[in-house]
């Protein structure tokens, strides 16, 4: 052990950069109940399972489960400061599903969205986007003018994006709660493995950045 602790030492002064690499990334999961994890134990949520999944593959991650049940895109813009912290180095941004379950008008989820990645892009913390899906019950037209804000934001302003949160679990009673909303811990499984190759991108962007 105390060889093991010498080596790391030398290593580090060696070559500071390769202290900076070890560290982990923190990561903040802005989100609603889908990432919060509603309805399940909380070492079944989203975030946790990420963080594992990315540990298993030597991705060393110290994640953030700043997911509010309940909460809109504007809801998560009003808290945007206190749930990410000074020191974030990455913001994984999952909103909007109760937007389109709401019915709200689709300019205001997308102004809240804006806002969001204005903010974060203005602290120089990057950001990645979870798109999400309206449901078909409010029509074709609300449904062109919510889901198109999603990919719009990633263009605009050059950010990773996972087009649908649920790809592969939405709509599959055997992946999801009671409610037909909330995935079970199989579902969160399912979300975490599609997920993996975007959110590792982006975390070797982070890497690179912090170079």
């Amino acid at each position: 052990m105390h060889i093991a602790v010498l080596m790391l030492a030398l290593m580090t002064m060696a070559n500071p950069a390769w202290a900076e690499a070890t560290k982990p990334v923190k990561l903040v999961v802005l989100g609603d109940s889908l990432s919060a994890g509603l309805g399940l134990p909380g070492q079944e949520a989203f975030p946790i399972k990420l963080q594992k999944a990315l540990q298993a593959k030597g991705i060393a991650v110290d994640m953030t489960n700043a997911g509010v049940s309940g909460d809109t895109s504007s809801g998560g813009r009003d808290r945007l400061d206190w749930s990410v912290p000074d020191g974030t180095d990455g913001v994984i941004v999952e909103l909007g599903a109760n937007d389109a379950l709401r019915g709200i008008d689709p300019d205001l989820t997308r102004k809240a969205l804006t806002d969001i990645v204005a903010r974060l892009k203005a602290r120089k913390i990057p950001v990645m986007l979870c798109g999400m899906l309206a449901p078909p019950n409010y029509g074709a037209e609300y449904a062109a003018r919510f889901n198109s804000i999603y990919p719009d934001l990633a263009k605009t302003f050059d950010v990773p994006l996972y087009p649908f949160f649920l790809e592969g679990v939405a709509a599959d009673a055997k992946l999801n709660q009671a409610d037909g909303i909330h995935p079970t811990a199989a579902g969160v499984d399912i979300i975490v493995g599609r997920i993996m190759p975007t959110v590792e991108a982006f975390v070797g962007t982070i890497h690179e950045q912090q170079r």
